[in-house]
C-alpha cells in the first residue's frame, strides 16, 4: 500500500511540474532537450556584418551556444536555405523555472518567436525585415542587410521598417531579467507551421564554432574576436577543425595547440579590425595577407600533426 501511494504521489508531482513549466512564460515552451543552464549568456557582442556572397543566402545572426560548462559563440553567416520560399527564426534562450533554456532556430514559411531578441540586421526583435520572397527569388532590403549591389542586384531599399523608437539592447535571452516579450498572434501561427531544421551547413558551422577556443566566453569575456563571417566553411573554420582534430587524436601537443591558437585568435582579430575599418569589407591586399598568414598556420598544423610528438 505505501508502495502504490508514493508512486501516485509521483505520478501527480511530475503532472504538477509539467503543468507549471507550461505555463510559466513563452521561454517554456520548445526547449532543447537536454540543454539548461542556471547562469545567463553573455550580452549579444557588436560586429560588422558580412557582405551577402551569393544571391539566395539568407543571413542567421550569431547565437551564443553551451558545452562543457561554458558560453560559446557561433558566429553569424549568410547561408542557403533548404528551399526557396522559407525563412529563419533565429535561435534563442528562455529563462524560466529558475534555468535558461535554449531553443533551437528553424526554416518555416514565416518567422516565429524568438524572444524579443534585437539581433540587428533585420532581426529586430519581431519578424524579419531585412529581405523577402518574390517568386522564386530572394529580394535584398539594402536599408538594413550589407549587399554588394554589383554582385546582386534582386534588391530594394525600405527604410520604413526601421523603428528608431525601440531601445537598442544587447541582452541575449527572454524572461526575467532580460527581454520580457510575449508570441504574437502572428507568431504563434508562425509556429505551428511545418518547420524545418537547420541544414547540415549550419549544424557543421556550429560544431566548428565549438572547437574554437577563442570564441568560449571565458576566453573572450562576452567580445568574440570572429563575430561573424560571410559564409560556412571559411579558412579560419577549416583550420580550427583541422586544430579541434589533432587535439582530439592526439597528434598534438598541449604547447603545439596553444601556439596555433594564439596565431588563429591574431587573425581573427586582424580580421574583425580591418572589416570594421572598411565597413564590413576587406581589400585585396588585406586579404593577401590574411591568405599569407593563414597558409602559414597551415603549414604549422601539418607539421605538428606529423611530427611524431603525441599528448601524454
Amino acid at each position: 500500500m505505501r508502495k502504490l501511494t508514493f508512486i501516485r504521489a509521483l505520478l501527480l508531482a511530475l503532472f504538477l511540474a509539467a503543468g507549471f513549466f507550461s505555463l510559466t512564460s513563452p521561454a517554456s515552451a520548445q526547449i532543447a532537450v537536454g540543454i539548461s543552464v542556471h547562469v545567463a549568456p553573455p550580452a549579444l557582442p557588436v560586429y560588422v556584418q558580412p557582405p551577402c556572397p551569393t544571391e539566395g543566402y539568407i543571413w542567421t545572426p550569431g547565437y551564443w551556444a553551451y558545452r562543457d560548462s561554458d558560453y560559446y559563440w557561433v558566429p553569424g553567416v549568410w547561408v542557403a536555405p533548404p528551399r526557396v520560399g522559407l525563412l529563419w527564426t533565429p535561435a534563442y534562450w528562455g529563462f524560466a523555472g529558475g534555468v535558461y533554456g535554449f531553443h533551437a532556430g528553424y526554416w518555416g514559411p514565416h518567422v516565429g518567436f524568438y524572444g524579443g531578441i534585437n539581433y540587428g540586421f533585420g532581426y529586430g526583435g519581431v519578424g524579419f525585415v531585412g529581405g523577402e520572397w518574390r517568386g522564386g527569388h530572394f529580394a535584398y532590403n539594402t536599408a538594413v542587410v550589407n549587399v554588394n549591389k554589383t554582385v546582386i542586384r534582386n534588391t530594394y531599399v525600405n527604410k520604413t521598417v526601421i523603428n528608431n523608437n525601440v531601445t537598442v539592447n544587447r541582452t541575449s535571452f527572454n524572461g526575467a531579467g532580460g527581454v520580457e516579450a510575449r508570441p504574437t498572434a502572428e507568431e504563434q501561427r508562425a509556429g505551428h507551421e511545418s518547420h524545418v531544421q537547420a541544414t547540415s551547413e549550419q549544424t557543421a558551422h556550429e560544431h566548428s564554432a565549438s572547437m574554437d577556443k577563442s570564441n568560449f566566453a571565458s576566453q573572450n569575456h562576452g567580445k568574440p574576436a570572429n563575430a561573424a563571417m560571410s559564409k560556412v566553411g571559411e579558412r579560419a573554420q577549416n583550420q580550427q577543425k583541422r586544430i579541434g582534430n589533432g587535439v582530439e587524436s592526439g597528434k598534438m601537443t598541449a604547447g603545439e595547440t596553444a601556439h596555433v591558437e594564439k596565431q588563429e585568435a591574431h587573425i581573427n582579430h586582424q580580421v574583425k579590425s580591418d572589416r570594421e575599418a572598411n565597413g564590413g569589407k576587406l581589400s585585396g591586399a588585406e586579404k593577401k595577407q590574411v591568405n599569407k598568414e593563414q597558409n602559414k598556420t597551415s603549414k604549422e598544423i601539418s607539421r605538428d600533426k606529423h611530427n611524431g610528438k603525441n599528448q601524454k
